[in-house]
């Protein structure tokens, strides 16, 4: 199959500027396995989650279908990163504890992906698919960014984005799923941490290309007058989660 790579380009950008998982949501991913032996982070990335797991597996496999993107990852020990996409995850027949797939299921093909995950992981092993939609800030600077999102960048969205929206109810799951445990990401941003995440945005990304100048320097005025004097700025990224155990 073809990967969908939006985010080779922006690499780095997109190492140092997205909000960060914390190790709250590794703890919890991490209760009531089996065992705590291997973990394996699909889409992965730069490994911004992938390091997070390495605090509570002995072994960890990142996959990125994006070479850039690997080359940005933090090494650990116990940390083993492979250039492939989440259909190819291959750790050995029924040994993985997890499987994750942080902000990155919208993007794969969903039936090759499931076929390998339950080649893979052990009975009673957890899969977890893992997104998040815009931030809340505040209700006016809200506002204005979901009018970038929606008018000014809207139509370069990949088609996938509309899985993010519907915080990937319309996605089968193979398992029996536990209920969504509400967790939200925070993060205290300065104006120009805000700025740099939204020029990570894959539709800012193809507008920029497609237009020959990138929207949001057009648009960074009006988000500042919305943000304001302050200095920095309370970000909040509820997470949705489809997740379950194999029987």
């Amino acid at each position: 199959m073809s990967f969908k790579d939006h985010f080779s380009v922006n690499s780095a950008a997109y190492r140092a500027n997205r909000p960060r998982y914390d190790d709250a949501l590794a703890r919890l991913m991490a209760a009531g396995l089996p065992g705590c032996d291997v973990a394996v982070d699909v889409g992965c990335g730069n490994g911004q989650f992938t390091v997070r797991l390495a605090d509570h597996f002995d072994r960890v496999y990142g996959y990125d279908g994006s070479a850039e993107q690997i080359r940005e990852a933090e090494a650990r020990p116990n940390i083993e990163y492979r250039t492939a996409t989440a259909e190819a995850v291959e750790v050995g027949v029924g040994t993985a504890d997890l499987i994750t797939a942080m902000q990155a299921a919208h993007w794969f093909d969903l039936p090759a992906f499931y076929h390998a995950a339950d080649r893979a992981l052990k009975p009673g092993g957890r899969l977890a698919l893992v997104g998040y939609g815009l931030m809340d800030i505040e209700p006016g600077l809200d506002k204005v960014i979901y009018h970038f999102y929606s008018e000014t960048v809207g139509a370069y969205w990949p088609p996938d984005r509309l899985l993010i929206e519907q915080k990937y109810d319309s996605l089968p799951f193979p398992y029996e799923e536990q209920p969504d445990p509400g967790h939200v990401l925070t993060s205290d941003w300065t104006f120009e941490q805000l700025v740099k995440y939204l020029g990570t945005w894959s539709a800012v990304t193809r507008a920029t290309r497609q237009l020959g100048h990138n929207p949001l320097d057009a648009f960074v005025p009006d988000l500042k007058e919305a943000w304001g004097h302050a200095e920095t700025r309370t970000m909040r990224w509820p997470l949705f989660m489809r997740w379950g155990l194999k029987p």
